[in-house]
């Protein structure tokens, strides 16, 4: 067996038991990594016993003897993947491009069987970081790798970015630098207690000491305000799919963040992109947002929220659903 299948296995969240109520299809995976650890074991079993998974027919059209078939096209394709599909996104081109020649019922069969984003809903991201600052940036910000409860909603989120970088450094005030350096002496003391108090200081400054692999960083906070979008807010239809989408971009991930201003809430406005995707163009397109135009007149932004109204994605199911700052505002003058 190829390494690709078993290091994949290894490194992913295993399947969970099937009925668990927050799984994302009939196999029975609860995140968006054990979606594909799910389709990385079957593969990897089915290449030891030629065995297709238990349920799959009741998913699909074609008989189990087909159903081999595919496994056979998906091992020999992974194992030649450099690099091998690592996100559900990855994967599920990977299945749509292996199968192509197979029915339409089968494939989506497969793809709903592991939780995989159906073919209708991928979208191809167009624009690439900038190798330079924008006009109308003030600066620019590099975070630390995102944690899921950063995320508020689908255009909220929580950063941290390390007093180490050359921007952040000159700024930590002398009350921060001396309670981390005795939160330092405390833990070493193992008077753990007193630690917690230095970093509760720590935190009620702005700031945070966050684990990083081997070390532990001192880091400022920040919260993020996609610039040019809005999102259903999470009381409202797809403001919960909005989080999930955001979630599932950036999390585990560092953020280049592009801050044009300042909101009337303390916000930062500003474009994010993550390995290489803009994060609002991804938003966009996947139809969990609006381009919030009275704020930004990119036509670009237009454009991608026309492309998701046309494909009746996310939101645009709905023929006219409730805009977020008119619901907002309904809210308010109840209020």
């Amino acid at each position: 067996m190829g390494n690709a299948l078993r290091f994949l296995y290894a490194h992913c969240s295993k399947p969970t038991a099937a009925g668990d109520s927050e799984s994302l299809g009939p196999h029975g995976v609860s995140s968006a990594n054990a979606s594909v650890s799910a389709l990385a074991h079957d593969l990897f079993h089915f290449d030891i016993t030629s065995q297709v998974p238990e349920g799959l027919t009741k998913h699909v059209v074609s008989s189990k003897k087909a159903q081999a078939n595919w496994y056979r096209k998906l091992i020999n394709a992974w194992k030649e993947a450099k690099p091998p599909p690592k996100t559900p996104e990855e994967a599920a081109r990977h299945v749509i491009k292996t199968l192509k020649r197979h029915q339409k019922a089968d494939v989506e069969g497969l793809l709903a069987f592991y939780g995989l984003p159906l073919p209708h809903t991928l979208v191809e991201v167009t624009v690439q970081p900038p190798s330079s600052l924008p006009d109308g940036v003030l600066y620019e910000m590099h975070t630390l790798p995102i944690d899921p409860k950063a995320v508020a909603d689908g255009d909220t989120i929580t950063v941290y970015v390390s007093t180490a970088d050359p921007r952040e450094s000159a700024y930590v005030p002398g009350n921060v630098h001396s309670a981390a350096v005795r939160r330092s002496e405390a833990r070493a003391r193992r008077n753990f207690t007193e630690a917690d108090a230095f970093h509760q200081q720590i935190i009620d400054s702005g700031y945070r000491v966050i684990a990083l692999q081997n070390e532990e960083v001192l880091a400022k906070k920040y919260r993020i305000r996609l610039r040019g979008i809005d999102a259903p807010e999470s009381a409202m239809p797809f403001g919960k799919e909005a989080k999930v989408e955001l979630t599932k971009i950036v999390q585990g991930k560092p953020l280049r963040v592009l801050v044009y201003g300042e909101d009337r809430y303390g916000r930062c406005v500003g474009d994010i992109y993550c390995n290489g995707i803009f994060v609002q163009e991804m938003m966009l397109k996947k139809g969990l947002a609006w381009h919030y135009i009275a704020y930004d007149k990119r036509p670009e932004l237009g454009t991608w929220e026309k492309q998701a109204r046309a494909k009746r994605l996310g939101l645009w199911v709905s023929k006219n659903p409730e805009k977020p700052w008119e619901w907002r505002k309904d809210r308010r003058e109840g209020a």
